[in-house]
């Protein structure tokens, strides 16, 4: 049993109340391991960077304060999971690739070789020209086309 309270301002934050009462205002949640393990390690951050609270395991958490969390979570993150490359524009940097991801198909730009980042396990970051981060979580699950176009950039 939690002995904090979430709730909402009228700006639509996160307030955290403590169990003396106090509120702070503008509290962020925080993965510790947004791609590994999404629903464990959540900590609970003031707006000056302090700690609030730690959350071991998210579905521990009751109904109200865990659908909060999770709302804030999925406003601040995106990280599009690919799940099919469709085309390439060239197998030279930059290209322009075009995905099909778990939010829909999109097209981005691809700066180099050097934005793909390998992370633990199969587990691939892709950084396009903006800075959003796309999502490979198996790219051994992925279709034949899609492996042959990913490896060309490998």
């Amino acid at each position: 049993m939690i002995d904090w309270q979430i709730e909402r301002n009228a700006f639509g934050r996160l307030v955290f109340i403590d169990t003396q009462g106090q509120r702070h205002e503008n509290m962020v949640p925080v993965r510790a391991f947004p791609i590994a393990a999404p629903d464990d390690g959540i900590s609970l951050v003031s707006q000056d960077g302090h700690e609030l609270a730690w959350i071991s395991h998210l579905s521990a958490l009751p109904e109200g304060p865990r659908a909060e969390i999770e709302r804030e979570l999925a406003a601040r993150e995106f990280v599009p999971e690919i799940r099919r490359l469709i085309k390439v524009s060239s197998f030279a940097t930059p290209s322009t690739w075009t995905v099909d991801t778990d939010r829909g198909e999109t097209s981005f730009v691809l700066r180099g070789e050097e934005d793909i980042r390998r992370l633990s396990g199969a587990t691939m970051l892709v950084a396009d020209a903006h800075g959003i981060q796309f999502l490979i979580r198996d790219p051994m699950a992925l279709d034949r086309h899609s492996r042959r176009l990913l490896d060309r950039f490998l």
